[in-house]
């Protein structure tokens, strides 16, 4: 019996067990009561897989990220799959057995971003794990049905929760504009970075350079859309990595476009070196807030620099078209798997950089089926 088929029919777990974070980074084991449905289109996601994401670990070692801060204790995760359980009269498309990505935030729909189409910047966004609201590491997530994606049947609900990542990848290269034969360079090879590889080499672009000051992340680049690979050196500075870069790749007028998902100085630096004039340059990754730039030569380039922030209207939307028509493939980016239990040793993994992209199962899910497809 396929996991669909097994977790819809199934008698569920009476309880909802939630790993939390407390004020000052441990974790704890929690059951709560299961979520109710609070609206006709609210839906109720046995969740089966999810992937930890930098931020999440920032929470942990850190407390905050920026104004958003760890003050009780929160849930974290929000890059997740899972099986519906349970929906509202009127949450239409959806069904209960039906095999699902979730986008994690839910917009007010009434505020001025919102409603000219920016659902991304609504500012009393509520987003998965962001305090003061619980994230999805928990036996069950309810949401609204617009935020639950049918997953193709030939993407395993492992792979289902690379979906949010892609999504990110997919706004930050749509903030770029027309890809088609256009020279493309993505520094930092971690997870984003590699899907941004995917998708702009999906999009059209006839050069994918991926950058990072770590051999090993390159090894996989290739295998996800770039055509050329740069290991940035840390003796060099910003405009002779630039000149390297460019000359491994034969961009001899520079790149059309930069996407930077890695937030590191060094890296942005020689990313608006290395772009093209008039080119666009896309920060898709965040590290420290304030930062050193060359303001000099974005003007002198008169570039368009860009901030990208989470994903919009239609980015999930595409990024699961992308899966189903396999013009991105996911395979192999997840490395380290770990079941429920062991949540505290993910995150300690994850914060040693090791691997691509690890996942957490849910509680009491059957970790083999999981990893299989529907087909």
């Amino acid at each position: 019996m396929s996991l669909r088929s097994k977790m819809a029919t199934d008698t569920h777990p009476k309880i909802n067990k939630a790993s939390v974070l407390r004020p000052g980074g441990s974790f704890y084991y929690e059951d709560r009561e299961i979520p109710s449905l609070e609206s006709d289109r609210d839906v109720i996601v046995r969740v089966v897989a999810t992937g930890l994401c930098g931020s999440d670990v920032h929470y942990w070692q850190h407390g905050r990220i920026g104004r958003y801060v760890v003050e009780n204790p929160i849930v974290l995760g929000h890059e997740s799959s899972g099986i519906v359980v349970s929906r509202g009269a009127k949450a239409s498309g959806i069904e209960v057995g039906d095999r699902v990505a979730i986008e994690p935030g839910i917009a007010c729909n009434t505020c001025n971003p919102c409603r000219s189409g920016r659902y991304n910047l609504c500012k009393d966004m509520r987003f998965a794990a962001t305090p003061p609201y619980d994230g999805t590491l928990s036996t069950y997530y309810r949401v609204p049905v617009e935020c639950c994606y049918k997953l193709p049947e030939h993407i395993s609900l492992r792979d289902g929760a690379l979906v949010e990542p892609l999504g990110v990848a997919v706004h930050g290269c749509r903030l770029a504009g027309d890809l088609q034969d256009k020279s493309v360079i993505v520094f930092g090879a971690g997870p984003v970075g590699l899907l941004c590889c995917a998708v702009a080499s999906a999009f059209g672009a006839s050069t994918v350079v991926a950058v990072d000051i770590v051999a090993a992340r390159l090894e996989s680049a290739r295998k996800y859309g770039a055509t050329h690979t740069y290991q940035m050196s840390a003796e060099k500075s910003p405009e002779l990595n630039a000149d390297a870069l460019a000359a491994t790749a034969g961009l001899v007028d520079g790149a059309n476009v930069v996407l930077d998902a890695s937030g590191a100085e060094p890296c942005i630096n020689c990313g608006i070196h290395a772009l093209a004039h008039g080119g666009t340059f896309v920060q898709v990754g965040l590290g420290r807030s304030n930062l050193s730039l060359p303001v000099g030569q974005i003007c002198d380039k008169e570039a368009a620099f860009k901030g990208s922030f989470r994903y919009g209207p239609g980015d999930f939307k595409l990024a699961v078209g992308l899966l189903n028509s396999r013009r991105v493939r996911v395979d192999g980016l997840v490395t380290h798997e770990f079941s429920f239990s062991q949540v505290e040793e993910a995150f300690k993994h994850v914060a040693g950089k090791g691997g691509i992209k690890s996942v957490i199962y849910g509680p009491d899910v059957d970790v083999k089926a999981a990893k299989q497809a529907s087909v």
